[in-house]
């Protein structure tokens, strides 16, 4: 059986890709550009491994590429740290990549199709009460003043392809929603989430902002979008991919605990003073709009499902942790 995968290069998509290959599945995977494709023969040197060209902006060869492919696996999306000027340079390339992904599918006779999606297409749903924690039956309101340009983006990719689907019921989707990812990284080049967790062992963050993280390990992410292709139970379902829900300042004390030389953070940063800083700094304005809101997440659904326990918050942590100190030194 092959998978096509998009955005093979991304971190969870690497992970994805050893999953795969330890299955036994052919793969195809999408990169941008030579230098992707370059990284990813280093990581899989004796792997069955195609590559395809693609853009997730343009029509050109999304078609041609999937042909003889049994799957698709579409993890290609953005994740920024701050919040674009406008909304529409995350939302237009997550949705209509999405459709130009799902098309593509329907053309060359794929049946089945693995979205990664976003707890952020799911913790935001004005219309239960802020306080309550939420799961698969919830949707993030793309349009809510608290809904940034990157939880708008998720939640309309989704819904994007759920409609898909529904007109065109041959074919089965299941969708793995994680929170925040973390764990180990296989090269130097492990986006945003790690980025996180360098700057609170950097002492980027002089106080933690005052929120909690949804988190998961990479490795479940992985194995949850393998499982799903061949297990029944999975189809037409949605899946948040949760391990925990944890303070930004626990998370630094995971940290220190590991490491005592590491400047994580000792104190929590006050709301007045998050509200302050938004003013001037776009990455807290996506914090200051979710003060005051529970963005828990319950991943019960997936252990049940898929038959699995999640690996542990502080081993994720330390996973991440550990490839920041190999890679940075």
């Amino acid at each position: 059986m092959k998978v096509f995968v998009t955005g093979a290069s991304g971190f969870i998509a690497k992970h994805i890709l050893r999953e795969l290959f330890e299955k036994g599945y052919e793969v195809r995977a999408s990169v941008r550009s030579e230098t992707r494709k370059a990284e990813l023969e280093e990581l899989f040197p004796n792997a069955n491994l195609e590559f395809a060209f693609l853009d997730l902006s343009k029509d050109e060869g999304w078609s041609d590429a999937m042909a003889g492919c049994d799957v698709l696996m579409h993890t290609a999306s953005p994740f920024p740290l701050s919040e674009p000027k406008d909304p529409q340079e995350l939302i237009r390339p997550a949705v209509d990549g999405t459709l130009r992904a799902m098309n593509a599918a329907k053309a060359v006779g794929i049946k089945r199709v693995i979205l990664t999606s976003s707890c952020a297409a799911i913790y935001k749903d004005a219309s239960k009460p802020k306080q309550d924690i939420s799961d698969e039956k919830n949707w993030t309101t793309p349009d809510d003043p608290s809904v940034g340009a990157y939880e708008a983006s998720k939640t309309l990719a989704e819904k994007a392809a759920w409609d898909f689907v529904a007109q065109h019921p041959d074919i089965a989707l299941t969708t793995i929603n994680p929170g925040g990812v973390f764990g180990p990284s296989m090269d130097a080049r492990y986006g945003s989430s790690l980025e996180i967790v360098e700057q609170l062992m950097g002492g980027q963050f002089p106080m933690a902002p005052p929120m909690d993280l949804i988190l998961v390990d990479v490795r479940d992410v992985a194995r949850m979008h393998v499982a799903a292709i061949e297990l029944e139970a999975t189809k037409g379902e949605r899946f948040a991919a949760v391990c925990d829900t944890l303070p930004i300042i626990e998370l630094g004390r995971i940290l220190k605990r590991w490491d005592s030389s590491l400047k994580t953070p000792s104190n929590t940063m006050p709301p007045w003073l998050v509200r302050i800083l938004a003013m001037f700094m776009p990455q807290m304005k996506v914090i200051a709009a979710s003060l005051g809101r529970n963005l828990a997440v319950s991943g019960a659904k997936a252990e049940r499902v898929f038959g699995f326990k999640y690996i542990p918050a502080k081993d994720a942590m330390i996973a991440s942790g550990e490839s920041i100190q190999k890679y940075k030194s």
